[in-house]
This record gives C-alpha cells, sequence and structure tokens, in this order.
C-alpha cells in the first residue's frame, strides 16, 4: 500500500533542498523516491504563485514561463517598495530620508542613471536641498533606522496589544533581519509599547483529565498501532521559541507523526495526529496517551481522535513516569540535536529536528530494545515475517 504523505511532511521535504542539501540525501534521509521530491520541489514553485501543477508537457511550460516572469515582476516591485518605503516617511526629516535614493539613482555604476534635476523635479523638492545634504548627509544607519521606526510605527497601529517581541516577529515576515534588542531600542527611541503594560501573574492547575489513563505504565505492544504516545516540547532560538508535537509507536519506537511550529496551540497536536494517520494508513482502535496539556484536552483534539476512531488515554497530574517513554525520547532529542549549539532562526532548527528523525533516528540508530535494529529496520523485518506466516 502506498504511503500518503501529508502536505506538511512534503513542504519540509522541500525546505530541505532549498536550503542547500542535495536531493540524493534527501531522498535517502527521508526514505522517498527521487521522482517524488523532485514534483514536490517543482510543485511547491507552482503553488507559491497560485498555480495548479498540471500534468500536460505544454501547460508546464507556460507555468515555468509564467514563474519567470513573474520572479522578474518581483524584482521590479520590491525597486518600487523601497521607494515607497523613502516617500511614507512623516517625519520632519523626511526629504532627508529620500535624498540617498537620489544619490543611488544618480550614481555612475547605476543601472538606469536619472540624472539630478530629473529625479528632484519628479519628487518634489528643489536640487539646492538635496545639494546641501549632500554636504552632510545623514548616514545610512540613521536612514536605516528611521525608516525601521516608521514601520514599527505602522505595525503598531495594526496591533496596539503587540510588544517589542511580536513587532520583531512581524518585521521578520516582511523580510527584515533585525534582532529583538534592536527593535527593542527603536520602539524605547520612539515611544512605541503595548497598551497592556502590566500583566497579573497567573498560576492555573491542569485541568480535568478528558480520557482515562489506558496505559498505566505500560509502554509495550505486540504489533504496530496499539499504543501512540504523544507530548510537546519547547527550545529557545534567537528568533524566539520552536515547539514540536511527537506521537511514537512503541512497537518499534518510530516517531510516527510530528508537527513543529512557532506557537503552542491545539493546531500542532492536531497536525501530528493528522501525519500519524495518514502515514500509517488509517488505522483504528490505537490508544493515544499522553499529559493533561491543554493542547490535548481541547476540543479539536477530542474531535480528532473521534473522527478517526482512536482512544485516547490521559497520565496524572505532574506525575511524568505515567508518559515516561516519551520523555525519554524527547530527553534523546534534546542532547542529539537542541542542546548542540545554540540555535539562529526557527528554519534551521526545524531542519535540524527534521533530519535527525528520518535520517538518524529511524534509519542509523540502532536500538537493543529492537534487536539492535533500526526502527525501520525492525518495522521492515516484522513486517515481512508477519506476511510470510500469513
Amino acid at each position: 500500500m502506498p504511503i500518503k504523505y501529508t502536505d506538511e511532511f512534503k513542504r519540509d521535504a522541500v525546505a530541505l533542498v532549498e536550503s542547500g542539501i542535495a536531493q540524493k540525501v534527501v531522498c535517502k534521509d527521508l526514505g522517498v523516491s527521487k521522482t517524488a521530491l523532485q514534483t514536490w520541489v517543482r510543485d511547491a514553485k507552482f503553488q507559491s504563485h497560485g498555480m495548479t501543477p498540471s500534468t500536460d508537457p505544454q501547460e508546464r511550460r507556460e507555468m515555468a514561463a509564467a514563474l519567470k516572469r513573474i520572479r522578474e515582476l518581483e524584482m521590479e516591485n520590491e525597486v518600487l517598495r523601497r521607494a515607497a518605503a523613502y516617500l511614507s516617511q512623516a517625519h520632519i526629516n523626511a526629504l532627508k530620508m529620500i535624498y540617498p535614493l537620489v544619490r543611488e539613482m544618480a550614481a555612475a555604476g547605476a543601472p538606469v542613471r536619472v540624472p539630478v534635476a530629473v529625479a528632484c523635479r519628479v519628487l518634489g523638492f528643489s536640487e539646492q536641498a538635496y545639494y546641501q545634504w549632500l554636504k552632510n548627509p545623514v548616514s545610512a544607519r540613521e536612514a536605516e533606522e528611521q525608516h525601521l521606526i516608521e514601520v514599527l510605527r505602522q505595525l503598531h497601529e495594526e496591533d496596539p496589544e503587540g510588544g517589542y517581541r511580536v513587532l520583531a516577529d512581524d518585521l521578520a515576515d516582511l523580510g527584515y533581519r533585525v534582532s529583538e534588542r534592536r527593535v527593542w531600542r527603536l520602539c524605547r527611541l520612539a515611544g512605541i509599547r503595548s497598551v497592556i503594560t502590566t500583566r497579573k501573574r497567573r498560576y492555573r492547575k491542569a485541568g480535568p483529565p478528558v480520557h482515562d489513563d489506558l496505559v498505566h505504565r505500560d509502554f509495550t505492544a505486540d504489533a504496530p498501532n496499539q499504543l501512540w504516545l504523544t507530548d510537546i516540547t519547547e527550545h529557545w532560538t534567537a528568533e524566539g521559541k520552536l515547539y514540536l508535537c511527537a506521537i511514537k509507536d512503541v512497537w518499534a519506537n518510530k516517531i510516527v507523526g510530528y508537527a513543529i511550529d512557532s506557537r503552542m496551540k491545539a493546531r500542532l497536536a492536531v497536525s501530528a495526529l493528522e501525519m500519524a494517520v495518514a502515514h500509517r494508513g488509517n488505522p483504528t482502535g490505537v490508544i493515544v496517551h499522553s499529559d493533561r496539556g491543554s493542547q490535548f484536552r481541547s476540543r479539536k483534539f477530542v474531535k480528532a481522535l473521534k473522527r478517526h476512531y482512536l482512544r485516547g488515554s490521559m497520565g496524572r497530574v505532574g506525575a511524568c513516569g505515567d508518559n515516561a517513554a516519551m520523555e525519554s525520547w524527547f530527553s534523546l532529542l534534546q542532547k542529539n540535536v537542541l542542546d548542540r549549539h545554540p540555535w539562529a532562526t526557527r528554519h534551521e532548527l526545524r531542519l535540524a529536528i527534521l533530519r535527525w528523525i528520518e535520517g538518524v533516528y529511524h534509519r542509523k540508530r540502532r536500538q537493543r530494545r529492537l534487536g539492535k535494529l533500526t526502527p525501520v529496520e525492525f518495522e521492515t523485518i516484522m513486517m515481512e515475517a508477519v506476511a510470510l506466516a500469513a
């Protein structure tokens, strides 16, 4: 039966290729065919621009030509965006922010050289003012920071509750590479602050379980898809926290589903569950054991269990041993990936986690409980033995 890969798994595979890893290596690590990976990469390029992938050669050539033109338009739009950013400054030194652009356009090495007189006439200021500025210009650093402050003001107007960390994330989404420390300094300089100035500390007790404990610390199974364990871990990067929800089949100790995101919401657990169900061929009656985290008690997760005819199970509050097998796996991940060195970006850490799970833990790390076999080897051998016995 062919494996039906989830969209998230395909996106992660494409991200590994885009990060510079050879397609041959990605295919080996993830256990997918080269043809499938090439198709995912090609389709991702089309889908990122709103195109529906086609199998017709003529349509593919037309889409490729359209994609090339779209890239050209995007570059032209970036030029216009930069000019608009200069022109959108609303502070007293607004004209000084446009002068560097005039200097760039009038430079001898500019792709399209525009005379100073023409640029000044179009932009609405005198040549004399420009040449006065040229004698004592604003530094590139000052111009950049004034531009960033104006962008921060616009973002703050859209979401006044967000603090400087939220603004830093929003800047990153717009393509700016700015540290949180610098965003904090610019916000303080410009007087930008969240409307929520103080917050009371809230200590919440874990909510009541929505399932009984069906495991009772017996982390064993006689066949695949009898018992799955799940939990969520977090780790810091320079951009902020990254959360991982993983689901493990205790029969072969294989991670059958996972989801990675910058926010720990119910959809994180649901996405991991959907991947596990898809990759394991839609099994029913599987016990899915977790702690009492709000993500696993959420209505979305409970509905997902019922939709796929799975059985929920929960341990006690503050009893790590009730999910010890999953905690042990997270400890292994912590030592082998998370704590190896500081991580600059969430994307970098996401790809590292993905490569370790699929390329190392599943296919290279042998386990004594499995007879010194890897999870993939153990499942392959045992499945063949069952097939021969039948």
